[in-house]
């Protein structure tokens, strides 16, 4: 058992950074980038889980709405696409600047309307800063091959065109930076954007369109080059059936990722899926229990256990189980829970209801499964909790069988693990059906070397001493198996924004064909 400290009170939010944003108390949800519909559908209201209080409201999309965007982003697509790659770069560049200016502002707005800590919804928008820097770079890098010809005097070469317009549905936990993800890089690819944001935090997705506008106006830039359609899931409905769009980018559950999988497949388009994880931390006897402490705790509880790359799983081996989990269960005394403003405080609130209620229901169920509570959970009450929004970070001892333990519950729950062989570990994180982050902490290079070797670790991305979360813009992201195999991000990601083609030039004076098939006139 673990008892949690007193933290402070969220108290009344400060409207101020709303209105730097242009934020007002009920905004329009449908923009082309310049010009602001007021929308055709329901209002949708945005209430911070922090204190319970309303944010702000947002008219929503209906179909013609939708399709009048679309004419617009397709019109913008004609300009946008011979613009030269390092052009659209200073675009993005400026963009970046402006971000550096608000980045106080956004990142508490995106703290108070998600709920995360505002540290790091600050981190949030520093990421959105580095991928508008990497892009930049990108921008003068698009490159393709030249390819040697097997007929005289012919050259070969390939190159990578903008598909036209890309659909991006992002998540509530990371409401702004996996949009920039995305966007920064199919900008610099030259295709124009189209962003259905989650429904929980709209806010946020809005005053990110406010400050691309500017970007926009101080460049005399057509709109249409960033377009917002806020709604629930009928607007992510729009974009996987349009034929329109060649390229879907979705963040979401899995289930929600096979609906858009299968429907934009089904008109023989592009779909990039980042998707569920269930991410596992393997502990050696080789491992610097600090490092693992620190890299467990902040993985399982960051963003109140809300990331698709938090810690879910610790597997550790039988000989160090015990002084692991004491240290674990320590470690958690200390946590602070609380207003997501208040620097002191580690962890915010879940999201919603509907998310405290899941989280309440994996507790029960790993009960009744037989797991045993190492730091028990439940809902804090009383004054600075009245929001109904904050639990508990809890770690239960349980068996690799239980379906809770293979299932992604989007909530602080930390599952521990027991392993005898380091096989026997890394068959234990596999045997999951997501893959996207993955992780062992050991100062032995045998072990190591193995965990990321093919007979290793079966996700995307795979660490050795440091935790599951917190990857760079730097690497491409993604996973594999239900978490849906796409890359965002860095690397060569940019390629899932462009199609490929192959060209062949003859600058001789005949035409031999290839495989040296003759054929006479």
């Amino acid at each position: 058992m673990s008892s949690f400290p007193e933290s402070s009170t969220p108290g009344q939010a400060n409207a101020s950074f709303l209105q730097a944003l242009g934020l007002k108390p009920v905004n329009a949800g449908v923009s082309t980038g310049l010009q602001w519909q007021e929308g055709g559908g329901e209002l949708i209201h945005s209430y911070s889980p922090a204190d319970g209080k309303l944010i702000g409201s947002v008219k929503t999309a209906t179909r013609a709405d939708y399709d009048a965007v679309m004419e617009t982003a397709a019109q913008a697509f004609k300009v946008w696409r011979v613009m030269p790659a390092p052009k659209r770069g200073e675009i993005v560049r400026q963009f970046g600047e402006k971000l550096r200016q608000y980045k106080a502002d956004l990142g508490k707005l995106v703290s108070y309307e998600m709920g995360k800590s505002l540290q790091e919804g600050l981190g949030e928008v520093q990421e959105m800063i580095d991928i508008c820097d990497f892009a930049v770079g990108l921008s003068r890098q698009l490159y393709g091959l030249t390819i040697h010809s097997e007929r005289a005097r012919h050259r070969m070469y390939e190159q990578w065109h903008p598909l036209g317009i890309v659909g991006i549905i992002t998540s509530f936990n990371f409401p702004v930076a996996v949009w920039s993800w995305n966007t920064a890089i199919a900008w610099v690819c030259g295709n124009v954007c189209v962003w259905k944001p989650s429904e929980k935090t709209p806010l946020s997705a809005v005053a990110c369109q406010q400050i691309f506008a500017e970007v926009l106006r101080e460049n005399n830039l057509p709109e249409g080059i960033s377009c917002l359609v806020v709604g629930n899931y009928r607007v992510g409905e729009f974009l996987s059936t349009d034929e329109r769009v060649p390229l879907v980018s979705a963040t979401g559950s899995t289930r929600m990722g096979k609906i858009v999988g299968q429907t934009v497949a089904a008109r023989l388009g592009r779909s990039l899926l980042e998707l569920g994880g269930n991410n596992a931390i393997i502990v050696t006897p080789n491992a610097d229990l600090k490092l693992t402490v620190i890299g467990a705790v902040f993985g399982a509880v960051g963003t109140c256990g809300q990331r698709c790359t938090t810690t879910r799983r610790l597997i550790i081996h039988e000989s160090i189980y015990e002084t692991v989990k004491q240290r674990l269960a320590e470690a958690y005394g200390q946590l602070k829970i609380g207003n997501p403003l208040d620097a002191g405080n580690h962890v915010g609130p879940l999201i919603d209801q509907d998310a405290v209620n899941m989280y309440l229901r994996a507790i029960d169920e790993a009960k009744q499964s037989g797991a045993k509570m190492v730091v028990e959970g439940g809902v804090l009450q009383g004054e600075g909790f009245q929001s109904g929004c904050y639990v508990k970070p809890c770690i239960i001892e349980a068996q690799e069988q239980y379906a809770v333990v293979k299932r992604e519950t989007f909530a602080p729950i930390l599952y521990l693990l027991k392993y005898s062989t380091l096989e026997e570990a890394i068959a234990l994180q596999n045997d999951v059906p997501q893959g996207l982050s993955s992780a062992i902490m050991t100062t032995n290079l045998r072990e190591a070397e193995l965990f990321l070797s093919h007979e290793g670790s079966d996700c995307g991305i795979a660490n050795v001493n440091i935790g599951t979360s917190g990857a760079e813009i730097g690497g491409a992201f993604g996973g594999e198996k239900e978490t849906g195999g796409g890359r965002e991000s860095g690397s060569d990601s940019w390629k899932a924004y462009m199609r490929r083609q192959t060209n062949t030039i003859n600058y001789g004076s005949d035409l031999p064909l290839a495989q040296g098939i003759v054929f006479n006139l």
